[in-house]
């Protein structure tokens, strides 16, 4: 019996070290999330102030800030926000930009033109400013940081399946669909977009854990998620001014945005290796 290529791509991701490492992180950080209730009894906006700037403690594990918030309910509850960020961010990159790309690998002439100039348009700007801008004008909410990064994802996932569908777009078997009689609909989705996959699996894991830093910087920065809901960037800014005194609540998320980044960036490497060999040890 023939394996399906998805268990095959992933047999061969995981025996890779350093992909390997990056699933386990990734799942040891989404199963956090996902039962934070479980793991900690504590809510992440109680104050309790018999125990400020607090260490490792029977009561508080990994300590409590200049609040007397529990310094581990607020990680894990931040974990659900970088993760839902990240999804949220790649997805709407993903779903405007590839159908972007699409259409501009197959109409080409002046419709290809307008749209690759508006991708370029965007990505002239920094992805972090654009995100600062639009976080500032729409209000920090976790709505518009997913929108904000989200935009920023558009022009790459859009040039990616571009650069890559005009190349499959001039093989044979597209002119033969073409000579019989297919519909550009069935090319698109039947040929094209298959054949065109891989790169922009590849692109969303890693701009997975771009998403990440981004939403931490808009956190920091004080433009991002408002408190009181929990985040990693929000926790770093509000430590900042602690770090003399308790550095522990700055390395605590710091540490953590450190392993899902590399996480991520583990896992899309390898994956860039096993989907095109071709690429294999190429440093990007």
């Amino acid at each position: 019996m023939t394996s399906r290529p998805s268990i095959e791509v992933l047999k061969k991701t995981m025996r890779i070290p350093q992909a390997a490492f990056g699933v386990v992180v990734m799942v040891i950080i989404v199963f956090s999330a996902i039962f934070a209730p479980w793991i900690t009894s504590a809510d992440p906006e109680e104050m309790d102030f018999d125990n400020l700037l607090q260490g490792f403690s029977e009561e508080h594990i990994l300590g409590s800030d200049q609040m007397g918030r529990d310094t581990l309910a607020r990680l894990l509850y931040g974990a659900r926000v970088a993760l839902m960020v990240s999804l949220g961010a790649v997805g709407l990159g993903v779903i405007i930009g590839v159908p972007l790309g699409l259409v501009s690998v197959y109409c080409r002439g002046y419709i290809d033109d307008i749209i690759m100039r508006v991708m370029d348009a965007l990505v002239v700007f920094p992805s972090l400013l654009i995100a600062v801008g639009l976080a500032a004008a729409m209000g920090g909410s976790l709505p518009t940081v997913i929108i904000a990064i989200g935009i920023a994802n558009i022009p790459w996932m859009a040039r990616i399946i571009r650069s890559q569908g005009l190349t499959i777009r001039e093989q044979d078997f597209v002119a033969a669909a073409e000579a019989g009689g297919m519909s550009h609909f069935r090319i698109i989705f039947k040929h094209i977009l298959p054949n065109s996959i891989a790169p922009v699996i590849v692109q969303s894991t890693l701009s997975m854990g771009y998403a990440v830093l981004t939403e931490a910087a808009l956190g920091f920065i004080g433009v991002g998620i408002q408190p009181p809901t929990p985040t990693w960037g929000n926790m770093l800014l509000q430590a900042y001014p602690m770090l003399d005194q308790q550095p522990l609540l700055s390395i605590v998320p710091g540490l953590a945005i450190f392993l899902l980044v590399l996480a991520f960036n583990f896992v899309g490497d390898a994956l860039r290796d096993v989907l095109d060999p071709r690429l294999k040890g190429v440093i990007h």
